[in-house]
């Protein structure tokens, strides 16, 4: 059996931690920019995801970048609840951003733990 070289892993920095605190604090107050600061998280989320080699970390970023793609899903399909009453589209967008809000507080939390969000 093969040796894994340990030494070819980066160690996690306290810059790598606060990049990782930062993604989440602009996914969690993205509704206050009508979403350009998720989109803002996401890209750097690709970027960050792509050089990863924590499981820990990879597992973070995959968490943010899926629950950003199911919120504009649903935010998609829900749309036309707007069209035919205000109500209905309210309650589903409503719904749908606190189950986002949720979702960023949920991972924060354990990520502060040092756990996957899963």
């Amino acid at each position: 059996m093969a040796e894994t070289d340990f030494a070819r892993f980066d160690t996690k920095t306290a810059n790598d931690r606060t990049v990782m605190h930062v993604l989440y604090g602009l996914h969690t107050i993205a509704w206050a920019s009508m979403g350009t600061l998720a989109v803002i998280a996401l890209i750097v989320n690709y970027i960050k995801r792509a050089d990863e080699h924590d499981a820990v970390y990879a597992s973070h970023h995959n968490y943010m970048i899926a629950t950003f793609w199911w919120t504009v899903l649903w935010l998609v399909v829900t749309a036309p609840l707007w069209v035919l009453l205000f109500l209905p589209g309210a309650i589903a967008y409503t719904i749908i951003g606190l189950w986002y809000l949720y979702r960023c507080l949920r991972g924060w939390l354990r990520f502060s733990d040092g756990r996957t969000p899963f």
